[in-house]
């Protein structure tokens, strides 16, 4: 399995694994719920995260199937860039850089006094070795679009040059994802030094223990250690946070958050708009969803705001078929899609689409509320005469067989980035996770266009064309944005409130009291 939204919570983010299914109240908060005075140096934070202990990968560039793992990685090895609020890219192990006049080629200048965890300084010969093995795995083409491993390269101790095959004004952004660095040379790579906030002292079965760093070029770590415990199910997750046994349950969901409502010692904070939640509807010659038509009644079919209602327990918003609802560039002018039954129909006669077949819509239940959008879809989409049989598939089966392959199936993104992070992953003509094997050249020369431009202005015109083509054409239904919901006992403080990989970031976190 290739970099999938099983893994992207990273980008900016996250895996997410919701359980988005029931209401909840209380001492719900959007903010990092912090205690008044200056943050405390010192402690232990347990923190639970979702995983399966088949899926286990330590792997830096491997395919972090498991939440947990990421967090691990995340804690214990830099990217180059993370994700802010504004600007939405930070540095990190790159204190800054600069590209060319045509945007092809940017330097990085590495951040003064970084080193890895057994005091080796970072150099830019250990970035260059990080990004082409990390370029080299399967999903590198996704990873570093239009960036070939030969084209990284090194410029003295502290530069590094990273040459596109094409102008790309977002290659900063792109470096936020798995840009972990390693030594160079490094054979023993589930062992190898990282120069992160927090260095591993133990790893079992999927569990973890990482200790300060305190030699962090970043800055100052709080916390002492942070111990992060394996778990199979949100349910099991909220129970140990209940029972005392960790004090943060990662992307735990609405479902705990309802349980501990009316717990004094545990706050809910939410991350809106954190999970992107389409479905994905083939779009190749042989498919019975190729016609542009059939695709435009199915979206017309859907009741957008039942589904954000009684999948998503309102823990959510109405999306509008455009992947990249956060971007400041986002085309809000779009209309909303709204629901139009008799619309929707004769689409589907002018088509010619066979409704007295029924088709097979397949899901998983890695999401908590995935498989109910999924039957709700059904539901709806049968009172504009289309017959939908759910098929519930176990994970493996449906990251091997359906992912990338099936005609029609539920999919989620764990991060709400940019509309054209999406754009290169999703939808440019053999992209690598293509979901809906979408071909379209106009669409292709629009992406072109607009990550090649640097100027603000021109940038949202062309950004608007594009979402346009995606709006009208292409292969994703995404009628709702999920929200990302955790569970934290009172005194852990400083959370990170960025959705996707900017959750992830616990450097700052710190315990009161």
């Amino acid at each position: 399995m290739q970099l999938s939204r099983r893994q992207m919570f990273q980008a900016g983010g996250g895996l997410g694994v919701l359980a988005l299914l029931a209401a909840c109240g209380g001492n719900d908060s959007v903010g990092s719920g912090e205690a008044s005075g200056p943050p405390r140096r010192g402690g232990t934070l347990r923190v639970g995260a979702l995983g399966r202990t088949g899926a286990i990968t330590r792997d830096p560039h491997g395919s972090q199937a498991n939440e947990s793992d990421y967090l691990i990685l995340s804690l214990r090895y830099d990217t180059l860039t993370v994700p802010g609020d504004k600007p939405v890219t930070k540095p990190r192990l790159a204190a800054s850089w600069q590209s060319s006049a045509d945007l092809k080629t940017w330097r990085f200048t590495l951040a003064p006094g970084a080193k890895f965890h057994d005091g080796r300084p970072v150099t830019a010969d250990d970035v260059v070795y990080s990004l082409r093995r990390l370029r080299n795995t399967p999903a590198g083409a996704s990873r570093l679009p239009g960036v070939r491993a030969e084209s990284i390269t090194a410029d003295g101790p502290g530069t590094v040059v990273l040459v596109s095959d094409y102008p790309n004004a977002d290659l900063p952004l792109l470096t936020r994802l798995t840009t972990f660095v390693v030594p160079a040379g490094t054979t023993d790579i589930e062992n190898a030094p990282g120069t992160g906030p927090f260095k591993l002292e133990w790893f079992r079965g999927g569990n973890a223990r990482l200790v300060r760093n305190p030699d962090w070029y970043g800055g100052e770590v709080y916390l002492d250690a942070i111990e992060v415990s394996i778990f199979e199910s949100p349910q099991a997750m909220s129970t140990a946070l209940l029972a005392g046994q960790i004090d943060l349950a990662s992307n735990v969901g609405a479902v705990a958050a309802r349980t501990a409502k009316d717990r004094k010692d545990i706050r809910t904070q939410r991350r809106a708009n954190d999970m992107a939640m389409p479905i994905v509807m083939r779009t190749a010659a042989g498919s019975p969803y190729a016609d542009p038509r059939v695709r435009e009644a199915l979206r017309l079919a859907v009741d957008r705001k039942a589904m954000v209602a009684q999948a998503l327990s309102g823990y959510g918003s109405i999306a509008n078929d455009i992947l990249g609802t956060g971007d400041p560039d986002y085309a809000r002018d779009i209309p909303q899609r709204a629901r139009d039954l008799d619309r929707a129909k004769s689409l589907l006669a002018q088509a010619g689409f066979d409704t007295g077949k029924t088709y097979q819509l397949y899901t998983t239940e890695d999401i908590s509320g995935l498989a109910e959008s999924a039957a709700l879809f059904a539901t709806q989409v049968r009172e504009a005469g289309v017959k939908i049989d759910v098929v519930k598939q176990e994970s493996g089966a449906f990251w091997d067989s359906t992912w990338l392959h099936g005609d029609l199936y539920t999919g989620y993104w764990g991060t709400n980035d940019s509309v054209l992070f999406f754009a290169s992953k999703t939808m440019v003509t053999g992209s690598g996770q293509n979901e809906t094997a979408w071909s379209e050249p106009e669409f292709d020369a629009a992406y072109q266009r607009a990550v090649s431009t640097a100027d603000p202005a021109a940038r949202t015109t062309l950004l608007h064309t594009l979402q346009q083509l995606e709006y009208d054409r292409s292969g994703y239904l995404l009628w709702g944005m999920a929200d990302g919901i955790d569970l934290a006992r009172t005194p852990v403080q400083g959370l990170p409130t960025l959705p996707g990989y900017g959750r992830v970031q616990l450097e700052r976190t710190w315990l009161a009291g």
